[in-house]
């Protein structure tokens, strides 16, 4: 009996160390994680920070008050689980980003240890990919409409009315002046789009938008002027067409290789600089301009203009 007894005492005192030694053994863990490692622009994303506290170890939380390359669109209370082991803490961020390329979400320390810290996670962010199917259409800002009254416009009726009866009149009582020689000359005169394409590169130029800061205007002009050419010279519908159908019916003028390289690669370019918010150096406004001009001038080489009499 009495050993019954020194048996039950040892069983309960080891099973106490026991408990005593992995109660001790435990330490605080700590986590991070996303809902998304890749994300378009502009996308959320959730990010939980996480910290696992035994019932010894003091209390305490991540600081995180900016990630670079990040956004914050919504912060989370501090969430408190009690355990029979001790606390659990977990904290929800939405955040966004609106540059692209590849970003690191940091590791993050608890304040007791510099050693309790989270792993650090890689997000990519990018752009939507772009459908050739459709128009592209430039992006526009939001604009605050307020609210007016109905206006009574009765008296804009009237006065147009009587605008619109006075200049008939004048049109029907006023003598037509005879055209100048020169006049007639002027009018007829037709200019081929080869000239008029060098001409309108020269105005482009001259007007200096890229030191106005008026970047993609710039760029926009400077397409407009190669697909006005294009359609004239060569039938080609390119103010309806996307760049990639652009680039792919351009291959039917028999440009050579680099030429052909080098025009779709500044035309994509331009789209990029419209669409994509990417901001060109000095040596794409020069390779832009050279490449256009070139490529204008080596059509027109392979491509001799038949005038009205010759045909």
């Amino acid at each position: 009996m009495k050993e019954r007894r020194i048996n039950k005492a040892i069983h309960s005192l080891l099973f106490l160390g026991i408990a005593f030694l992995g109660n001790a053994q435990e330490k605080t863990t700590v986590r991070a994680s996303v809902d998304k490692n890749s994300i378009l622009i502009g996308e959320h994303i959730n990010l939980v920070l996480e910290a696992d506290i035994p019932e010894n170890d003091p209390i305490g939380f991540f600081a995180v008050d900016s990630i670079t390359h990040f956004e914050f669109l919504q912060k989370g209370k501090i969430d408190t689980t009690n355990t029979n082991k001790g606390t659990i803490l977990k904290q929800l961020f939405r955040i966004t980003s609106f540059d692209s390329g590849q970003w690191v979400i940091p590791s993050y320390h608890m304040p007791q240890s510099e050693d309790l810290k989270t792993d650090s996670i890689i997000i990519n962010v990018g752009y939507m990919p772009m459908d050739t199917t459709k128009d592209y259409n430039d992006i526009k800002e939001i604009i605050e409409v307020n609210a007016k009254k109905k206006m009574d416009w009765t008296w804009y009726y009237v006065g147009g009315g009587v605008l619109l009866v006075l200049l008939l009149i004048y049109l029907l009582t006023r003598k037509k002046k005879k055209k100048s020689s020169v006049q007639v000359a002027q009018e007829q005169k037709i200019i081929d789009p080869y000239t008029e394409a060098i001409q309108q590169l020269e105005i482009l130029q001259k007007e200096n938008l890229l030191a106005k800061d008026e970047t993609k205007l710039y760029y926009s002009r400077l397409t407009d002027i190669f697909r006005v050419y294009v359609e004239k010279r060569k039938n080609i519908h390119s103010l309806q067409q996307t760049t990639d159908d652009l680039v792919y019916q351009l291959k039917n003028i028999h440009l050579d290789k680099e030429r052909y390289d080098q025009l779709a690669g500044a035309l994509r370019l331009v789209d990029f600089v419209k669409f994509a918010k990417y901001i060109p150096t000095d040596a794409d406004h020069v390779n832009v301009y050279a490449t256009i001009k070139k490529t204008i001038e080596q059509i027109e080489r392979l491509n001799p203009v038949t005038t009205a009499k010759e045909e």
